[in-house]
């Protein structure tokens, strides 16, 4: 397991942000950090991600950032100039995986069925971002794919929420849950700061209590 996984398994909870403006990178930043979870992937959803990892990473050293939704080997290359530790992308497009591994850096690739596992695994990769979630059967599609595949685990996105997010990591094969309910985009975009603070360290303790 490489230094980045460890780190990611550690943090249990990964904030998964879109970030529209990048003059809210800092607070933002500021808010995790001050939560208890330093950490967070931003996703080139929008044309401010790059920068907005630029400025987290700059202002908050000891943060740990993560490009997500990576889709192109430009965002890759734009990701790693911007200073990411990993590169999280919704599916898995062999030549992004190879790009990323020629590059040094850590990729994640989305899955959702036993034929994108064992790509995964020809691949030489052993964890797996299980996309979209909820919506691709949850915890029990998890159980299920996995059952077959026992070096592979997965870090789930797409709705999860406070209120499923402890069952999912209740399963050993699961290493962390990526997660947006304590940084939307109204919570982001209407500056509350505060609140993303209060629901960050709720967020923290919830993942403390099930180390």
């Amino acid at each position: 397991m490489n230094d980045v996984i460890k780190k990611i398994e550690e943090t249990k909870i990964i904030p998964v942000v879109v970030i529209e403006d990048v003059k809210y990178a800092e607070r933002l930043a500021d808010a995790l950090c001050d939560g208890g979870i330093k950490c967070a992937e931003v996703t080139f959803r929008t044309d401010s991600a790059k920068e907005a990892i630029k400025v987290m990473t700059k202002t908050h050293p000891d943060m740990f950032v993560g490009a997500g939704t990576v889709t192109t080997k430009k965002q890759v290359d734009d990701a790693i100039d911007a200073g990411a530790s990993y590169i999280v992308s919704p599916g898995l497009n062999p030549d992004i995986v190879e790009y990323c591994q020629q590059k040094g850096i850590t990729i994640i690739p989305g899955v959702m069925t036993p034929s994108e596992v064992e790509l995964a695994l020809g691949l030489g990769l052993e964890v797996v971002k299980f996309f979209p979630a909820e919506a691709a059967g949850g915890l029990k599609m998890i159980k299920a794919i996995s059952a077959p595949y026992s070096n592979v685990r997965f870090i789930p996105t797409g709705g999860i929420n406070t209120t499923n997010v402890g069952e999912y990591l209740s399963f050993p094969k699961v290493i962390a849950c990526g997660g947006s309910w304590m940084v939307s985009k109204d919570l982001i975009n209407g500056e509350k700061f505060e609140d993303i603070k209060m629901i960050t360290a709720a967020a923290a303790k919830r993942a403390e209590e099930l180390k």
